[in-house]
């Protein structure tokens, strides 16, 4: 969905590298996969179509952080109630 992100921190030899993909139209999402020592993170399109990838050497991924876009509440979510300190 639009707004979806993913921050992945590698390591990069004497410090550590950012980098962010974000689902940057109506339709995209992003798509997070790992194998075979690779992660593979990709923006794709509703029919599947990747339009930007990047890929990092799994070894050097200090940390993978997935963003999601803030969703409206539904009609039915429950409201959320605070907590009652029992006596």
């Amino acid at each position: 969905m639009k707004g979806d992100r993913v921050e992945i921190v590698i390591d990069a030899g004497g410090g550590t590298r950012t980098y962010d993909i974000e689902a940057t139209r109506a339709g995209r999402r992003v798509e997070t996969t790992h194998g075979r020592g690779i992660v593979e993170v990709a923006e794709v399109t509703r029919g599947g179509t990747a339009v930007r990838t990047a890929r990092f050497m799994a070894g050097r991924v200090l940390a993978l952080v997935e963003h999601p876009a803030p969703r409206p509440a539904d009609a039915d979510d429950a409201p959320v109630l605070p907590l009652r300190a029992s006596a």
